[in-house]
């Protein structure tokens, strides 16, 4: 963490922003905490990807477990609320059920499930380490979503999944979501973040539009799978018919599923 990400929080705030989150490992550098107050920000966010220490730290690296365990307990006991993400993958699907008890021992306030996408190191994975089937998809996550809710706590997740029948939305068309990078670069979808093909770019202190060809004439495509940007970088997800159809449509990574805590 920067030092000055305090005076960035502080400046977010006094300029109005509706929502102000902290995403960390665990790792609260440069004393964070005694810098800024509860009102300061809406949540620290925490990663953990494993119930255990075994199955996080052989995602994240030796000692993360610990290492977020003790961040999110410092940032409870001094009033901030805090999230927690969770990304499944083959490697800890089987521990998201165990996270529902440590989930109500942490004092979490909102749980978010992402899952894993081909991209950077998980790319190198291969699918078979790490997307998790559209089967074991279905029959694990909405289950433990409700589970964590009952117990009062905001769960966020993917949909990932759509039936044949289910109508496939686009961020990029019905949302108003910018990924801002140090460069310059503007991106509307995650998923193309490692191609430079970014709509919108900061010139001069304004954002303009780039250049076609870029993300925003791939958005306007419909395709049976549902998101082109999916069926382009990690088709992997996707399954086919004896008739060559797709068996269901992908869903758009930024379009969520939330249960109020109960």
């Amino acid at each position: 963490m920067h030092p000055d990400l305090s005076l960035a929080i502080k400046k977010a705030g006094a300029l109005g922003c509706n929502s102000i989150t902290v995403d960390t490992n665990g790792y609260l550098f440069n004393d964070i905490l005694s810098k800024v107050k509860p009102k300061d920000v809406d949540y620290f966010s925490f990663s953990l990807d494993g119930a255990t220490p075994k199955t996080n730290d052989w995602i994240r690296g030796k000692g993360s477990y610990d290492t977020c365990i003790a961040g999110i307990r410092e940032a409870v006991s001094r009033g901030f609320a805090t999230s927690l993400i969770y990304t499944v993958s083959r490697a800890n699907l089987h521990e998201l059920s165990m996270m529902v008890p440590l989930i109500k021992d942490l004092g979490i306030h909102r749980f978010f499930i992402q899952v894993i996408g081909l991209r950077g190191k998980s790319a190198g994975d291969g699918p078979e380490k790490s997307q998790v089937l559209h089967s074991k998809w279905l029959g694990t996550i909405p289950d433990i979503a409700q589970k964590v809710a009952r117990l009062g706590i905001t769960v966020t997740y993917p949909k990932v999944f759509l039936d044949s029948k289910e109508e496939f939305e686009c961020a990029g068309l019905v949302a108003q979501n910018y990924f801002i990078f140090p460069n310059g670069r503007v991106y509307r979808c995650p998923l193309c973040e490692d191609f430079p093909i970014h709509s919108l770019e900061i010139k001069n202190n304004k954002l303009v539009k780039t250049k076609r060809m870029n993300e925003s004439d791939l958005f306007k495509l419909n395709i049976p799978e549902g998101c082109v940007m999916n069926k382009l970088i990690q088709p992997e997800n996707l399954s086919y018919n004896s008739d060559g159809m797709p068996e269901y449509k992908i869903a758009c990574c930024l379009l969520k599923e939330e249960i109020k805590g109960k």
